[in-house]
């Protein structure tokens, strides 16, 4: 893992690390930290930080009308931060996660 302390201009002092208590404390502070799924590496934020998701747009140079995925500890969780779920997503997620499932819904 690496993780990312955020700076006073934006930069970042690069950590690295597999101290999940540092990841944790990180992403708490508004940092970034890099992780593998099962599918690919990520690149990941608190998602209920504003600043945190701006920075993920920024580092990433990714247009902010591009979605990012949001990790879901608990099928249960989709409900806060979907508009809708529809029945098919509810069994899919109880189905298959934890596992390498991504499911598109509106936030």
């Amino acid at each position: 893992m690496t993780a990312s302390r955020p700076g006073g201009t934006g930069s970042a002092e690069p950590v690295v690390s597999t101290d999940v208590d540092l990841a944790a404390r990180t992403l708490a502070q508004g940092g970034l930290v890099a992780f593998a799924t099962e599918t690919v590496y990520g690149l990941g934020a608190d998602a209920r930080r504003p600043d945190a998701v701006r920075r993920i747009f920024a580092v990433k140079g990714r247009p902010t009308d591009h979605p990012l995925i949001v990790h879901l500890a608990d099928p249960a969780w989709m409900a806060r931060w979907a508009t809708e779920v529809p029945d098919t997503a509810w069994r899919l997620a109880e189905a298959c996660w934890p596992g390498p499932l991504t499911l598109v819904v509106p936030r």
